[in-house]
């Protein structure tokens, strides 16, 4: 039994489907952080090169290339949204969400329709019309059937601890990493009582939400504190996408919350 869980699974096949791609994901994501890294790329890159040429005799310059052409924000490691450019996955499972999503902002916006409790999370039975809403927005044809795989592939993915939720950091790492917003600020977590104190500061009014000004003022003052890897187009961009989860241009305290304090769990 060990040793068949040793085996690599379906690098083999000239096309995956949605739950082998999983498969796949969890296999080299052998401590289960979200990333392909170290000795996992290592192993990945090695029964990839097996499957695919025959040979799993790694130098270092072929892996220098593999990771310069897919490893988008050339932080050392392979995320999710990465490994759906290297395997070819079924009807692009994964990759059709990038056809809706060309701005992580229509992320933001589909997300808010169903978060309705602002709680930063979708709740299990509400994924299969998100999901749905993502398909159609991209243009893709699909049935039942195939709406079914697809949304209990992304309850394996995401619902670790069978609560029935998923959170929008998680889910949001099926954006392309350089339209991923979320990541920016797993440097700049917060506790409670720091986010309290921070909301209190910039919410100038007094009057429970920060605005637009408000939140530029905010982002501007993590970027320098925190020395994130923004540009001000960068900060522009970033700031429309959380944004998208505000009322009306209202920023209130748990949508801020969900960016600053939700730590990922994958």
């Amino acid at each position: 039994m060990a040793s068949q869980a040793q085996q690599p699974p379906h690098l083999h096949l000239a096309e995956l489907t949605a739950a082998q791609f999983l498969d796949i994901w969890k296999h080299f994501d052998a401590d289960g952080n979200g990333y392909i890294e170290g000795k996992e790329l290592e192993n990945f890159f090695r029964q990839l090169e097996t499957a695919r040429r025959g040979t799993g005799v790694v130098s270092g310059e072929k892996m220098k290339e593999f990771m310069m052409k897919f490893d988008k924000n050339a932080d050392g490691r392979i995320e999710m949204s990465e490994l759906a450019q290297i395997l070819p996955t079924e009807e692009n499972f994964l990759l059709c969400f990038r056809t809706f999503v060309g701005s992580s902002a229509e992320f933001m916006a589909a997300w808010r329709r169903y978060d309705t409790d602002r709680s930063g999370y979708i709740e299990a039975n509400e994924l299969k019309g998100f999901l749905s809403d993502l398909l159609k927005k991209a243009n893709r044809h699909y049935d039942d059937k195939k709406l079914n795989e697809y949304t209990q592939t992304i309850l394996k993915m995401f619902d670790l601890n069978g609560d029935g939720k998923l959170g929008l950091s998680e889910m949001a790492r099926l954006l392309p990493v350089q339209e991923n917003f979320l990541l920016k600020f797993e440097g700049c977590k917060l506790s409670a009582e720091q986010f309290n104190i921070i909301f209190t500061f910039y919410d100038k009014d007094g009057n429970g939400y920060i605005d637009e000004q408000e939140l530029d003022a905010l982002l501007k003052d993590l970027h320098d504190k925190n020395k994130m890897e923004l540009d001000s187009t960068g900060l522009v961009g970033y700031k429309k996408s959380i944004m998208a989860l505000s009322d009306a241009g209202k920023l209130y305290r748990t949508e801020l919350e969900i960016v600053l304090c939700r730590d990922s769990t994958l």
